[in-house]
């Protein structure tokens, strides 16, 4: 069966799906496996100390994959200056970049007039229809499903895609709440194009810089076992429920700001869980998707499986 929607046309892949930014996850290794199995693969930039390292990442994944493949920049509020990272992947002309968590109109004004597919993050119909003003490609649409930063308002995926879908031009990729191919088929009966899929890529072989604990803990946890934390700052992001977290939501009710959260939220923290496999001395990020989360395949098997399961499902509903 064919697999032809306009996202897919947009980044020149096989099938629909896209692996999300992965903060201090998403490198060469992972980003091959998912562009060499059809889909689109991402390198994150921001999680990288300075901009050389992208451009050795980005030669990195070439030498792994002749592949289409994106980078990642996630410009959140305390994010670091971007525009230097940028200049590296047209430099190094990068087929597709996303950009999630801020405002995209700089990182837009940077990429005027180059032949580089735009995809935004978005969670909210409004914000879709003004990264559409602003140029950009294809959104993805994040429910409070989803793992990492979300909206600020607890509206889920397939609430928010129909809504999106109806309101843009623009090709729409679910994101939030997606693990298999059920959830691709459903994301495609709403009228998305496509869909990015986070927490369930870090369950996978290639996925190398996860740890075995947190590959485990994906596995052995439920759709109960997150926590959305960061309401305080107006950045909701979800990650996986612990006692750090809980020394996270105690300190946000007394209302410390970012300078009394920054030493629990910071990517030190976040790292000591998902690389050293410290469970009481940091954070990890994952979405309720975990629920579905069984095993840990390799890449190809898992996108294969995907696709099979939404052929199957193909031919129930002829």
């Amino acid at each position: 069966m064919k697999w032809n929607t306009r996202v897919t046309d947009l980044l020149n892949i096989q099938y629909p799906i896209i692996q999300g930014g992965l903060a201090h996850l998403a490198y060469a290794e992972l980003a091959a496996a998912v562009s060499n199995a059809g889909g689109l693969g991402q390198i994150t930039a921001m999680s990288l100390d300075n901009p050389g390292q992208l451009r050795d990442e980005i030669i990195k994944v070439r030498s792994l994959t002749d592949k289409p493949f994106g980078v990642n920049f996630a410009i959140g509020q305390h994010g670091r200056p971007f525009s230097e990272f940028v200049k590296v992947a047209i430099e190094e002309n990068v087929p597709v970049v996303s950009v999630t968590g801020g405002n995209p109109t700089p990182f837009f004004q940077q990429l005027e007039g180059k032949d580089i597919a735009k995809l935004v993050l978005v969670a909210s119909k409004r914000q879709a229809v003004k990264a559409e003003e602003l140029g950009a490609d294809a959104v993805m649409v994040v429910g409070q499903e989803g793992g990492g930063h979300l909206g600020k308002a607890d509206i889920g995926t397939f609430v928010l895609i129909p809504q999106v879908v109806d309101a843009v031009s623009i090709p729409v990729i679910a994101s939030g709440g997606v693990g298999d191919g059920r959830g691709l088929m459903a994301a495609l009966s709403f009228g998305a194009e496509g869909v990015e899929m986070g927490t369930r890529f870090i369950a996978t072989k290639e996925c190398v810089h996860a740890s075995e604990v947190y590959k485990r803990a994906l596995i052995e946890g439920d759709e109960n076992g997150t926590v959305v934390i960061k309401r305080s700052l107006g950045a909701p992001a979800r990650a996986l429920s612990n006692s750090w977290t809980k020394q996270i939501l105690e300190a946000e009710t007394s209302n410390v700001g970012y300078e009394g959260l920054k030493r629990y939220i910071s990517g030190e923290a976040n790292k000591r869980y998902i690389y050293d496999g410290k469970v009481d001395g940091g954070f990890a990020w994952a979405g309720q998707v975990m629920g579905l989360i069984q095993d840990v395949p390799s890449v190809k098997d898992l996108i294969h499986r995907m696709i099979s399961q939404g052929e199957n499902i193909r031919q129930k509903w002829n």
